[in-house]
């Protein structure tokens, strides 16, 4: 039974995203909804991830700290597990997890809702392609602003690392500054933005799925958008562990 469901889910969702991707009928309309989703997904989830990336990078470099307290060991190797920590995975995965809260609640919501009080079939009467015109703006917000979000995440990680050290007195800026530049490969920015971007399209994809296939009322709605986030949550861990596999093994 579950195995049945679950490819029943799986032929679904594919059959949907063929839907997405068609030629958009109206050039004009999908721009709207571009910005519209560019808002809502991306640009009111600054706040959240500059707050959250400062702080977690002022615990990460503490933590670090009080784990390498050996005089053999020098200082800016804390600096070094700061950046490699961020980079590679709190950045990419951690706040990826986070927006999956935000955004797939959203997504899966807004379209459930649409779906129940019978918006998207008024738009399939009035001949609008609804799955294209409701979901590409959202993927196409979220592939291109989630990168953003993610780097910048990186880069205050790192300055609250910095701040942290310097105002606690366990690592001084100099050597902060060192550990930041010493052994740098910019293949790890590469393979965080890789992860960024098909964490991004799970988030949206999934989300919409979940979203416009609701059947019933406003109960069905949360109960599919719980489901989501679940969801789009263990498909993100399992995509983290298939792309490190790939890019790092």
């Amino acid at each position: 039974m579950f195995i049945t469901k679950f490819l029943e889910d799986i032929g679904r969702y594919f059959i949907l995203m063929g839907e997405v991707f068609r030629r958009p009928d109206n050039l004009r309309m999908y721009w709207i909804a571009f910005a519209r989703d560019l808002y809502t997904l991306g640009v009111k989830s600054l706040g959240l991830v500059c707050i959250i990336s400062i702080f977690v990078g002022a615990v990460v470099t503490l933590q670090t700290a009080l784990n390498l307290e050996n005089p053999i060991i020098p200082k800016y190797y804390i600096a070094i597990a700061t950046r490699e920590s961020i980079i590679l995975e709190f950045s990419p995965t951690m706040i990826s997890l986070i927006l999956a809260g935000k955004v797939v609640y959203n997504n899966a919501s807004t379209l459930g809702t649409m779906r129940v009080s019978v918006q998207i079939d008024a738009l399939e009467v009035m001949g609008v392609k609804s799955a294209s015109y409701l979901i590409m703006p959202k993927i196409a917000a979220c592939l291109i602003f989630n990168p953003v979000l993610i780097v910048l995440s990186m880069f205050l990680g790192i300055v609250g690392g910095y701040f942290a050290g310097s105002i606690t007195g366990m690592i001084s800026s100099t050597e902060f500054i060192d550990g930041l530049q010493m052994d740098y490969r910019p293949f790890y920015i590469y393979y965080a933005l890789v992860k960024t971007v098909v964490f991004a399209f799970i988030i949206t994809t999934v989300s919409a799925y979940y979203g416009y296939y609701v059947k019933g009322g406003a109960v069905e709605v949360g109960e599919n958008s719980t489901k989501a986030v679940v969801s789009s949550s263990l498909v993100l861990i399992v995509a983290n562990y298939i792309i490190t596999q790939l890019l790092l093994s």
